[in-house]
């Protein structure tokens, strides 16, 4: 059996910046980047199309909205003070140890996180002392689509090598997550089956 499980609100809680385009707007400052007057309006507005269920990522978005307003600066940098404006304190939620150990000792085991920030599930993870629990870390921005789209779940089970019908997926959104039965798999959700039961819950997939 492979396994993959959600991220955010599922193995970990981290809060996200109350204010985004002003958390962002202090990072790209501090990394000495010219903010530009009318920031939050160009942070908001769109700079690409994509299809829906498409991720981008949000130091690309960034970057267009600097361009926007005649500003330039280097992708590493934009890159960093984005992840920057997104590290929050990060805490494992109960029962997270023991679900995903639960999952390993029944086979490979991964991360599938809707997360448009490069860097910030690896680094919440690390946070969380669960860096090197996964077989795999399959996130939005890495694979180029969301939950609940399909090609999320095939990324993941491809990743795993294993056909996405026989995968679990635990999560906590049952619109997000709940999608991987489209592709024949099974959801595990967390507002049916508390974190803490999730390893008798594997016990009948």
């Amino acid at each position: 059996m492979s396994t993959s499980f959600d991220l955010f609100g599922t193995l970990v809680d981290a809060p996200r910046p109350e204010a985004p385009a002003t958390a962002v707007a202090d990072a790209l400052a501090a990394a000495g980047v010219r903010v530009p007057d009318d920031w939050t309006a160009a942070y908001r507005q769109p700079h690409a199309d994509h299809a829906p269920g498409m991720e981008r990522s949000l130091s690309a978005h960034v970057a267009d909205a600097l361009e926007s307003r005649g500003v330039e600066a280097p992708s590493d940098t934009v890159r960093a003070a984005t992840l920057a404006a997104f590290e929050t304190p990060v805490q494992r939620r109960p029962g997270a140890a023991a679900a995903v150990e639960a999952a390993a000792e029944r086979g490979p085991v991964a991360v599938l996180s809707n997360c448009s920030v490069p860097g910030l599930a690896e680094r919440a993870l690390s946070q969380a002392g669960l860096a090197d629990r996964f077989d795999a870390v399959v996130t939005s921005v890495g694979c180029g689509w969301r939950k609940p789209h399909a090609n999320a779940f095939q990324a993941v089970a491809d990743a795993l090598d294993a056909p996405p019908e026989t995968l679990v997926h635990i999560g906590d959104d049952p619109e997000a997550d709940g999608g991987i039965t489209a592709v024949g798999g099974r959801a595990v959700l967390l507002t049916e089956t508390p974190l803490q039961a999730v390893p008798a819950a594997l016990d009948d997939a």
